[in-house]
């Protein structure tokens, strides 16, 4: 079914190329500089067969081809960036749409900010997330089997979450710190800060290591070589507080959010965002699907063991949603990166 719905829809939009398969490798790479191991995902389009496996996978996703041939030709690039405590196989479901459509995605898992690697700075350091990409996107474009299949003139990046600040912090977005820090200690603040993923994040702002974390980090962490930005529920809204600290985005971006986000409220966050930057898109996903929505559809087993990410209220198609942003995504940025 999940199949027949996407060629009904490639008709309705334009493509790069179609993929049959999907093929998938993992990259470890390691900034040294910042002691940042990157464990990267790769999907991208390949002519190989996909072989049945009986092995266990935590989420709902198309099958793939590991360590399939690229195909031939170039493709253009999308970076992932996860979100808060997450992964980087968390989107896979967006990775899957968008190689469909010819892209090559590259998914990075943020150094002491996953699931299975709890750092407590790096929970709260999100600058750091975005010289992450950076330094992938290097490593990509001089890695011998993957470089020459990038097209180095339509890369773009999607994230989630703080992944969502991620790629607008790559995309020129300055962030106040002395206002992010403030509105920590607002009601709706506390709110934000207080992660099911890391409960008592507070705290670690009183130690002044966060403070020194900012002071060391670039002011601008645009990256000009990435040319279109999705970012689905960015957060930490409240760090950007006028339209100045966008002077440097001068590139598409596309910003959604959900009228149920509990998480990272729409109204501080993707809202505040689209209009501190008039010239961005704006999508609102209705009604009563909330921040968790946009992580991938898990097993049976895995949604008895984390009912928070992966249930639903009754109303709530968590697949069609994922088809309607997927979509959403690849019509974007097949448009801007002509």
């Amino acid at each position: 079914m999940k199949r027949s719905i996407f060629i009904i829809i490639s008709f309705l939009l334009p493509v790069f190329a179609l993929a049959q398969n999907i093929g998938e490798r993992t990259i470890r790479f390691n900034d040294t500089t910042r002691k940042r191991p990157l464990v990267t995902e790769i999907w991208y389009p390949t002519a190989d067969a996909v072989k049945p496996g009986m092995d266990f996978k935590p989420f709902l996703n198309e099958a793939t081809v590991k360590d399939g041939a690229i195909g031939n030709g170039k493709h253009p690039l999308i970076l992932i960036s996860h979100g808060t405590g997450g992964g980087r196989l968390t989107l896979e479901w967006l990775a899957d749409n968008l190689v469909h459509h010819g892209f090559m995605v590259a998914a990075v898992d943020h150094w002491g900010n996953t699931y299975d690697n709890k750092i407590a700075i790096d929970f709260v350091t999100p600058w750091e997330r975005a010289r992450d990409i950076s330094f992938v996107l290097s490593g990509l474009l001089n890695d011998r089997a993957f470089g020459p299949h990038i097209d180095q003139d339509k890369i773009g990046a999607a994230g989630f979450s703080i992944g969502g600040y991620t790629v607008i912090a790559l995309a020129g977005g300055r962030l106040d710190f002395d206002a992010i820090k403030a509105y920590t200690n607002t009601p709706g603040g506390q709110q934000e800060i207080n992660i099911p993923e890391f409960p008592g994040l507070k705290d670690i702002f009183k130690t002044g290591e966060v403070d020194e974390s900012f002071k060391k980090s670039p002011k601008s962490l645009k990256d000009k070589r990435i040319k279109a930005f999705f970012a689905i529920c960015p957060a930490i809204g409240q760090g950007f507080v006028k339209p100045s600290q966008f002077r440097d985005v001068n590139n598409p971006l596309y910003v959604v959010g959900a009228e149920s986000d509990s998480i990272a409220p729409y109204k501080t966050n993707a809202e505040h965002y689209h209009k501190l930057m008039p010239a961005s898109k704006y999508l609102l996903v209705k009604g009563k699907a909330g921040h968790y929505v946009f992580l991938g559809e898990a097993a049976e087993p895995v949604k008895k063991q984390a009912p928070l990410y992966f249930m639903d209220d009754p109303s709530v198609d968590r697949h069609a949603i994922h088809q309607q942003v997927g979509d959403l995504a690849s019509e974007f940025f097949m448009n801007e990166l002509k």
